[in-house]
Parts: structure tokens; sequence; C-alpha cells
């Protein structure tokens, strides 16, 4: 049983990916072009970036009713769902496609242009790791005293004890707005790391490698999403 957010993020995911689709394919084909137009190449760029803005935008007004529905999200696949960190890509990833891309579309790349990429990697890694330094102290937090003493209480309630069982479950309902506060602010940490990688990537990039560079990152989102789908496919057949 899907909750609403659930649902409702999910019909937004389809669009929002079939409008990557779209865009990707103009990406492929603006970037074969003998002639660039700058213009056509940098309002297309534009597009891209206005379409994750969107996402996220919508992501994090939907993270405030179901921040949850995130960390385990049933509009993607399993095989997604293995690549995800903290919720989405990671932003790292972005440093390895443009390694593999400079051997095909990106070959025009300078001095200066590396040496501005090779200094966001370490900026972006510094930032990674920050989001992981957090996202460990949420999960450790489980093991603290309070916790443990709150999981002790409801456990005496259950077998009958005398503790008030409505302060117990104001108690947990307390202990619960806690942790799903505290995920939700690395949720979104992740997120900006996510958007300042993309952002700071296309700011060293030419307007023609920004759509190269663009297009190949679709690619990559819209394979794994395909090759997921048709694993779940394969599986469904093979359980009937």
């Amino acid at each position: 049983m899907r909750t609403q957010v659930e649902e409702r993020f999910s019909e937004f995911f389809e669009k929002w990916v079939c409008q990557l689709e779209q865009l990707q394919q103009q990406l492929l084909k603006l970037s074969e072009e003998t002639l660039q137009n700058e213009v056509e190449l940098q309002a297309l760029v534009s597009k891209v970036t206005y379409l994750h803005k969107e996402y996220y935008t919508v992501k994090w007004a939907a993270a405030r009713e179901d921040v949850l529905a995130f960390f385990c999200p049933v509009w993607s696949s399993p095989l997604e769902n293995a690549y995800n960190w903290v919720t989405g890509w990671k932003p790292s990833m972005l440093f390895q496609l443009i390694g593999s891309l400079r051997k095909t579309r990106l070959v025009n790349m300078s001095e200066e242009q590396l040496k501005k990429i090779e200094e966001l990697r370490l900026k972006m890694r510094y930032e990674e790791e920050k989001v992981e330094r957090e996202m460990e102290r949420q999960q450790v937090a489980m093991a603290d005293r309070r916790m443990v003493e709150l999981a002790r209480l409801e456990s005496r309630v259950r077998n009958g004890g005398k503790v008030v069982e409505v302060e117990v479950e104001g108690l947990v309902d307390v202990a619960l707005k806690v942790m799903l506060s505290g995920l939700e602010r690395v949720m979104k940490a992740a997120d900006c790391v996510r958007l300042k990688t993309l952002k700071g990537v296309l700011d060293v990039l030419s307007p023609l490698q920004c759509v190269e560079f663009l297009a190949a990152t679709c690619m990559v989102q819209i394979r794994l999403r395909q090759w997921g789908r048709k694993k779940c496919d394969q599986n469904a057949l093979l359980n009937h």
C-alpha cells in the first residue's frame, strides 16, 4: 500500500524522466551537428539544469511530509536503489564520467579546465565526506542512552507494566520527529552537494562540452532505469 506522497511523487517522477529522455535526445542531436549555435547550446543546457532544479524543489516539498519515502523509493527499481547515495546519485560519479568522456567526447579540454575540475573534485569529495559523517551520526544515534531507555519503557508497556502508555507514545512520537528531521537534513545536504557539483562542472565547461557532458549524464540515468525495469520484468516472469 503506497502512501499519498509515494503516489504523487511516483507520478511526478515518471513525467520527469520522460522530459529527461526528450532533452537527452535533443542534447545528442545538437552535439552531433556540424555547425553549433552557441545561443542554442546554452538554451538547451539551461533547460536541463532547470529540470534538475524542479526535481529537487518537488522532492524537498514531498520530503517534508514523508522523508522515509526517499530512502526506500517505490518509484525506483532495486538496481537504481543499489546505486543510490543518500537518496540520489553520488556527486563523485560526475568526475568519473568526465574522465571517461575525455577519451571520446571531451577531447578538447584545456589544462586550465582540467585544473579547475580537479579542484572541484577535491572540494566536493570533502562535502561528500561531511554528508557521510552526518549520516553515520544519525545511524549511531539509534543506540544512544535515550533511545535505549525509550525502547525499554515501551517494552514494559507491551508486557503489561505500569508505565503510562499515552506518555510513552508521546515520547516515541517526539523521538520519531527528531529522527525524521535528522534524515531530512542529511538528504537536503546530499542534494545540495549534487547541485553544487553539477553547477560547478557546467561552469568550467564550454557550451558544447556542457551539452556533451549532460547528454552522457542523462544517458547513464536513463539506461540504469531501463536496465532496472528489465530486471524487474524478468523476475516477475520467473515468479509466475
